[in-house]
């Protein structure tokens, strides 16, 4: 008796250590539009939980809501951002943070990025903001501290 590609992809997630999953992690194991029956399948019988496009992230049900959830929330995004070959780095909310410049806890759901984002990564109405820090962020300190238009920037 044949394995149906269900059970497939279930043995493939069970050995791999990653709680993210990349669609072309799958790609040897049947056609474009097969797989992406068979990922939807399991979204739906709850096993998965789709993360982003061509993300999936193992499903656990929330300990808070009967919802599901990735199995260690927000670093499961930044997980899948490492795997698609964004490097993540510490927000200005949370370098202020451990610096002691603000006694607000960041929230997690801001990332620095060192260059543009387009894709959206979250799951149950949660996604991830992006912000450019490091090199080739615009600078504060080079911002204008008088509107345009005083009498300081006039020539």
């Amino acid at each position: 008796m044949r394995e149906t590609l269900e059970t497939r992809l279930l043995k493939r997630i069970a050995r791999k250590r990653s709680d993210v999953f990349l669609r072309a992690d799958f790609a040897d194991l049947g056609g474009y539009n097969q797989l992406g029956r068979a990922l939807r399948e399991l979204v739906r019988q709850g096993r998965l939980l789709k993360i982003g496009y061509g993300l999936y992230s193992r499903a656990i049900k929330s300990p808070f809501e009967n919802r599901l959830m990735p199995p260690r929330g927000l670093s499961t995004l930044k997980e899948a951002l490492r795997r698609i070959g964004i490097e993540t780095l510490p927000s200005r909310s949370l370098q202020d943070y451990n610096a002691g410049r603000t006694t607000q806890v960041p929230t997690g759901r801001v990332v620095g990025v060192r260059r543009r984002v387009r894709r959206k990564i979250g799951y149950n109405g949660i996604g991830l903001s992006f912000e450019r820090v490091g090199r080739g962020s615009p600078n504060r300190s080079r911002l204008p501290s008088a509107p345009l238009g005083t009498r300081r920037h006039r020539k």
